[in-house]
């Protein structure tokens, strides 16, 4: 299974599959030909259709350069492995083939080459589902994050406190921003603005108020795709998780101890949906982004107030529950409509699985594990202009 680490990228968006993924291809292809006088880049399916928008030509020109890089688009063309696929071909100053290579960005900001070929920092951890990890907390009598622990070592946890300053960094800049995001769909940043009306309320409504503020903050500066921000476990739902645990850290004075718990914990979670399902919009759909979102920072917060691991799994299904067939109709396909407000709901969401699941005793008829399998299932019933191609749903409004 992944390293925890692989789930929490820090990178600029504003798309951890359009913009992270491309922007390391390039980078691979350029140190393996760094002698190549130049470069033609073929983009394909999902990738093709909203790259423009996720900024994926301007990642990979950076990169090999715009003046000797040549970029096709193919949005009707989808390779065999994945709707994100790549072609790069390196060319001699006559115009000699150097060398190609395919690939492909399968969300998250990983890359493979195929089935099996995943880039990936692999962790032997012997349950790579829920239910082991769950035997292994009967076994034990220790919980996830231990788990982690047990089986990444110590160095995991300093990546995660650079995780946690990449996070707070990112909520307390998006605060202060404001403007239009770029794009052209002419979309004020609301972060600020949401902050300061909440202050103003009474403090029932204030904590939500400030929930929705600190997603905001993340969402909009990923749309920016200025600023560094972290997987969690996309781009574009990179706000969620930020957003709980920001606001539990400030207004419910949480150690920097008991965050970086809950974010292993939380990246545990995330692991084990991209190794039995996908973290891909361009797969699954926002169901993929979103959803899993929702189901790590539910399970963390769950944590943070003391739940059983019955019960973090249980706060974790729902969030992925309640987000099944969702799908990824970005307008524009740019990370903004409806993507941004999303941020906002899912950690609301989060927040009232936590809740709810705190109310019970951890029993619950579907497991987190059948969730995952249906996600996966709905996933690929779903047609294709419904997973980030923005031919369909709220694109075509």
């Amino acid at each position: 299974m992944d390293s925890i680490k692989d789930i929490f990228k820090i990178g600029v968006g504003p798309s951890s599959s359009h913009t992270m993924g491309p922007r390391l291809a390039a980078e691979q292809f350029l140190g393996r030909f760094p002698e190549a006088a130049r470069f033609r880049v073929a983009l394909y399916g999902s990738l093709a259709a909203t790259g423009r928008g996720h900024l994926t030509d301007k990642a990979i020109l950076d990169v090999l350069g715009r003046d000797r890089t040549d970029i096709e688009w193919n949005p009707t063309v989808f390779l065999p492995f994945h709707p994100n696929g790549m072609r790069f071909w390196a060319l001699d100053a006559a115009g000699s083939e150097l060398g190609k290579w395919e690939v492909y960005s399968i969300g998250g900001g990983f890359l493979s080459e195929g089935p099996g070929k995943t880039q990936t920092t692999a962790v032997a951890y012997p349950y790579t589902t829920m239910g082991g990890v769950l035997e292994w907390y009967a076994k034990t009598g220790r919980i996830f994050w231990e788990y982690v622990l047990e089986y990444e070592g110590q160095p995991v946890f300093d990546h995660m406190r650079a995780v946690w300053r990449v996070m707070r960094e990112a909520v307390e800049r998006g605060l202060d921003a404001e403007g239009v995001l770029p794009g052209g769909l002419g979309i004020q940043r609301k972060a600020s603005a949401y902050y300061r009306r909440a202050m103003g309320m009474r403090e029932g409504l204030r904590g939500r108020g400030l929930l929705y503020a600190y997603a905001l903050a993340v969402a909009e500066e990923n749309a920016a795709g200025t600023g560094l921000i972290v997987t969690a476990p996309t781009c574009g739902s990179a706000g969620v998780l930020p957003a709980c645990l920001y606001y539990l850290h400030k207004h419910h004075d949480l150690t920097e101890k008991r965050i970086i718990r809950a974010l292993a914990t939380a990246g545990l979670i995330g692991a084990l949906v991209k190794e039995n399902a996908s973290i891909s919009g361009a797969e699954v759909g926002c169901q993929g982004e979103i959803g899993v979102a929702c189901a790590m920072a539910a399970g963390a917060v769950n944590q943070i107030f003391g739940g059983s691991p019955h019960q973090i799994e249980y706060a974790a299904e729902m969030g992925l529950e309640h987000h099944l067939g969702l799908t990824c109709d970005p307008i524009g396909g740019l990370v903004q409509i409806p993507c941004i407000e999303r941020n906002a709901f899912a950690a609301a969401r989060a927040m009232d699985a936590n809740m709810y699941a705190a109310l019970s005793d951890g029993q619950h008829s579907i497991s987190f594990d059948k969730v995952v399998k249906a996600m996966l299932q709905t996933g690929h019933d779903l047609p294709s202009l419904y997973k980030e191609t923005s031919e369909g749903g709220l694109a075509r409004v």
